[in-house]
């Protein structure tokens, strides 16, 4: 409970200090920026590239549309929050799954692991803006039972792409990491590889697999709003930002708002993976 606590701190701490440091940045840079020569090495801090905290706070209470009964900035964040959070959960849980496959069947046969493991590392290094227009291409082609492939599919299946990754990686070393005499104690035991799976392994993987688990939470949400950015699809964070950024002319507080957006959204889904630690933290110390 109170490593919950000092977590949770932590976190407040560090988004105080980012606070901070944004403020501090406007009142010592000027308004024009650092420049040496043609190049400009330090940003410019005016209003009109970095608005005011609470500016940015008080764009959440404003309008989106200056007509009676239009919605809240904050409401139209929120909603586009939630709506990339169950994209990027969705993908997050394919992407688990997939990695988790990947890594009993590389632990099963060691041939699999040396032919497969090389193009697992080397999938991460495809930049995601040329995937996403093909997996967009591919998915409107497809159609199971009269149900037709949806824009929203398309980002569920790239935010899997990020986040099975660590999930594979990760759970591979922890399903390698007893050590040799715990698997011969297994093996004098009359042990098969499945129950020595179950008793042994599966257990002394989950401090690996929790790290991981918040590194493909991570990488899940970015490859939502990146994906809806590349695809078009409406309704989620991604596309916000691009709407509210090619609005902004002279205040960008409302693009800033929908950044603050997906920041909160990345903390959440941590938040909700970071409820795994609580109900697994018997095996906390399984590692050796």
């Amino acid at each position: 409970m109170g490593g919950r606590w000092r977590s949770a701190l932590m976190t407040a701490a560090g988004f105080v200090l980012l606070v901070l440091l944004w403020e501090l940045a406007k009142l010592v840079l000027p308004d024009a920026g650092v420049s040496v020569g043609d190049t400009r090495v330090l940003p410019r801090t005016d209003d009109a590239a970095m608005p005011h905290v609470w500016t940015v706070l008080a764009q959440l209470g404003r309008p989106e549309v200056a007509v009676p009964g239009a919605r809240l900035v904050g409401v139209a964040v929120a909603a586009a929050a939630l709506f990339t959070l169950g994209l990027a959960l969705g993908g997050l849980v394919l992407g688990a799954v997939l990695g988790m496959v990947l890594a009993l069947v590389m632990l099963r046969f060691e041939l699999v692991e040396r032919a497969a493991l090389p193009y697992v590392v080397l999938s991460q290094t495809v930049p995601l803006i040329a995937i996403a227009p093909l997996v967009a291409g591919w998915g409107g082609k497809i159609a199971i039972l009269g149900w037709s492939w949806q824009p929203w599919a398309s980002v569920m299946v790239i935010s899997s792409y990020l986040a099975f990754f660590p999930v594979a990686v990760g759970m591979l070393r922890g399903l390698s990491s007893p050590i040799r005499a715990d698997v011969e104690l297994f093996r004098a035991m009359a042990a098969g590889w499945w129950t020595t799976l179950l008793r042994l392994r599966l257990p002394a993987s989950v401090p690996h697999l929790l790290p991981a688990l918040r590194l493909a939470t991570a990488a899940a949400v970015v490859g939502a709003i990146v994906a809806e950015i590349s695809t078009g699809t409406r309704g989620g964070i991604g596309r916000l930002i691009i709407e509210y950024a090619q609005s902004a002319t002279g205040d960008p507080s409302r693009m800033y708002a929908a950044i603050l957006g997906a920041a909160v959204l990345g903390l959440v889904a941590a938040g909700a993976v970071g409820l795994l630690d609580v109900g697994l933290r018997r095996y906390r110390g399984s590692v050796r």
